[in-house]
């Protein structure tokens, strides 16, 4: 098994950063990323505050940040797609024009298996390999050695190549939508949890009864710590949540796709906006 030695991020965000720095700590890779805020260089539209911040990561990682996504997938083995939800198919759709064959463009976006399948197919259609990517649990602390389910056709032989590398991946299907589909049937029950902990603890604090209701829980889930989960949910609710209801928002679409009713991951993508446009 031949190891990648260049690898490519199409989006440079915190998975991107992370991900990438860590690979290079590791192996001395070669990585170039491209992120659509380096175009506020070109327009000068919020240059400073928009792109410096995400030049000052990859020159502290040794990463080398590009114009864009051609040149940073060029002599590439894999190009990790780590835009956002909404993005993901048309980063996909946009790679069949700079791809070559053998390229493996690994989505690791949590998208919907729809909206997967459709970006597969656009790139088989054109003899151009593709591998989904479901990321199950946050990156930050795991970083590299978080768990990822791939599937695809080559899902068994990426998912070696980047566990070589210290990765944690594991093929779960050759098809694709079936990793996605675990991941986003997790994060109904995931980030709904969240919503109805900050949704509680608000109306707590409002009421001063915080105490007796975490104390009422703890009894009725024992194992867990009310007080402390309530904090550390609206923390990272507030930190996370646009790209959270995102992610719900792609959960009520995969749902629909179902023939099922997406009302309540649609209120959950409401919430987790809302609290995160408070913060």
């Amino acid at each position: 098994m031949s190891l990648p030695d260049q690898i490519a991020f199409i989006g440079y965000g915190e998975v991107g950063q992370l991900f990438s720095r860590q690979l290079r700590e590791k192996h001395g890779l070669t990585i170039r990323a491209y992120d659509i805020k380096v175009d506020a260089l070109r327009s000068g539209s919020g240059a400073p505050l928009v792109a410096a911040p995400l030049f000052a990561a990859a020159q502290a990682s040794g990463v080398v940040l590009v114009a864009n996504a051609a040149e940073a997938a060029a002599g590439a083995d894999i190009i990790f797609s780590s835009v956002t939800a909404d993005a993901a198919e048309q980063v996909a759709r946009e790679s069949i024009a700079y791809l070559k064959p053998g390229q493996i463009l690994f989505d690791v976006n949590s998208a919907s298996p729809s909206t997967k399948i459709r970006a597969a197919q656009a790139l088989a259609e054109k003899g151009l390999d593709y591998v989904e990517g479901a990321v199950m649990a946050p990156v930050v602390g795991a970083g590299i050695k978080v768990e990822i389910l791939t599937g695809g056709p080559r899902a068994a032989e990426l998912s070696e190549k980047l566990n070589a590398l210290g990765m944690n991946l594991r093929a779960v299907a050759e098809t694709i939508g079936r990793a996605s589909a675990t991941k986003l049937c997790r994060s109904i029950m995931i980030k709904g949890i969240e919503a109805l902990i900050i949704d509680s603890a608000s109306a707590c604090a409002q009421w001063g009864v915080a105490e007796d209701v975490f104390a009422s829980l703890n009894k009725s889930f024992q194992g867990a710590d009310w007080a402390d989960l309530a904090g550390k949910m609206d923390a990272r609710v507030a930190r996370h949540g646009m790209r959270r209801a995102a992610e719900m928002r792609e959960a009520a679409a995969m749902l629909t796709d179902m023939g099922r009713d997406p009302s309540l991951a649609l209120a959950i993508a409401e919430r987790h906006a809302f609290r995160a446009k408070q913060k």
